[in-house]
């Protein structure tokens, strides 16, 4: 197994999500951790890179990794439409997606499932979508 596809996975999953000006234009940014750089919570509706979990997926001649990732989307609306419509563009941009990582090979990235809550101002909307990614470092 090799953990360190995570980080450059994550970094084309973020280049990748930046890079999409439909989704530029949806939001107000997209955030490797949610807080802005004043130590305040951003406002209207942002991405932030959530949790993951990694399993091994070697085997006698590879090594490889399964990533599930989480999106976030936040929104300060009170309806979820805003935040279904950047949801959407998300997976849109994101399942199946041919992403070159600095370390390793994208074998696979498929959507998975998400969640859709209500929360406590500010945030009164947060969906938070799943991914899956396989990911391969060649042979051992």
């Amino acid at each position: 197994m090799s953990y360190a596809m995570s980080g450059a996975l994550q970094t084309a999953v973020f280049t990748t999500l930046s890079n999409n000006m439909a989704l530029a234009a949806l939001v107000t940014g997209i955030y490797d951790s949610p807080m802005a750089g004043n130590g305040s919570t951003p406002i209207g509706t942002y991405i932030t890179m959530g949790d993951e979990e990694a399993k091994d997926r070697s085997s006698a001649t590879h090594s490889g990794t399964t990533v599930d990732f989480e999106i976030n989307i936040h929104s300060d609306f009170a309806g979820f439409s805003v935040a279904k419509a950047v949801a959407a563009e998300v997976v849109d941009t994101l399942a199946w997606a041919d992403l070159v990582l600095t370390r390793g090979r994208l074998v696979n990235l498929k959507y998975l499932k998400s969640r859709a809550r209500r929360g406590v101002a500010p945030e009164t909307r947060r969906i938070v979508l799943i991914f899956r990614a396989i990911l391969d470092d060649g042979t051992i």
